[in-house]
C-alpha cells in the first residue's frame, strides 16, 4: 500500500502544478477576452480574436521587466514569500516554479545540454535534453535524455541511450525550448556541434 500511496502523491505533485497553471491562465484569458472584446467591438466595429492572449503576454512581459530592477524584485519577492507561506498554494507554487525553471535553462535547471538523437528512424533526428548519466549492467555508459513533445514539453518522455549515440549541439536550453514550443516555427538558422560535459560527443571509451 505504501508504494501505491507514494506513486499517487508523486503523480499529484507532477500533475497539479500543470493543471493549476492551465486553469489559471485559461481563466485569465477568458476573463480578459470577455472584458476587452465588447470595448474593441464598439470601437472598431468587429471582434479581434486572441485579445486575452495578447493581454496575458503583455502582463507577463511587464512582470519580467519589473523583475529586472531592484524595486520590482523586492515587490515580487514579497509576493512570492507570501504565496510560499500559504499551506496548499505554497506547495503548488513551489512545484510549478521548479517545473518552469527546469525548462527555462537557468542555473537551477536540470537541463544543461541540448542533444540530438537519431529517432524515430535512421536519418531523422529528435531534440532532447541531457539530465544525467549512468551505466548498464556491463558498465557501458548511458545518457539519460528527456525528450520533450510539442507544443507541451512537460508531457515528454525519458530515454536511456548509449552515450556514443548522443550528439551535443550548440543550442541553449531556452532556444531549444522556443523551437519545441513553437512546433519548429522559431527554429535557429543553424544547429551546430556543441561541447558536452567532457567532449563534443560522448563515447563509450
Amino acid at each position: 500500500m505504501n508504494h501505491i500511496k507514494k506513486r499517487l502523491i508523486s503523480g499529484l505533485f507532477i500533475l497539479v502544478p500543470v493543471i493549476m497553471t492551465y486553469v489559471v491562465l485559461s481563466w485569465f484569458f477568458y476573463k480578459v477576452d470577455g472584458l476587452l472584446q465588447p470595448i474593441v467591438s464598439r470601437s472598431i466595429g468587429r471582434n479581434i480574436p486572441g485579445l486575452g492572449f495578447l493581454a496575458l503576454l503583455i502582463i507577463i512581459y511587464i512582470t519580467g521587466m519589473l523583475g529586472e530592477n531592484f524595486v520590482g524584485q523586492r515587490v515580487i519577492n514579497l509576493i512570492r514569500s507570501g504565496i510560499l507561506k500559504a499551506p496548499i498554494i505554497g506547495t503548488i507554487y513551489s512545484s510549478a516554479r521548479q517545473l518552469i525553471e527546469s525548462f527555462s535553462g537557468g542555473e537551477d535547471s536540470s537541463f544543461k545540454y541540448v542533444v540530438l538523437i537519431e529517432y524515430p528512424r535512421q536519418g531523422a533526428w529528435t531534440i532532447g535534453f541531457l539530465t544525467g548519466t549512468t551505466v548498464d549492467a556491463n558498465g557501458a555508459a548511458l545518457s539519460i535524455i528527456y525528450m520533450p513533445t510539442a507544443p507541451t514539453p512537460n508531457s515528454g518522455w525519458v530515454a536511456l541511450i548509449p552515450s556514443g549515440e548522443v550528439y551535443y549541439t550548440d543550442l541553449s536550453v531556452s532556444n531549444a525550448m522556443r523551437l519545441v514550443l513553437s512546433g519548429g516555427i522559431m527554429s535557429p538558422d543553424k544547429i551546430g556541434e556543441g561541447d558536452g560535459p567532457n567532449a563534443k560527443r560522448e563515447t563509450n571509451n
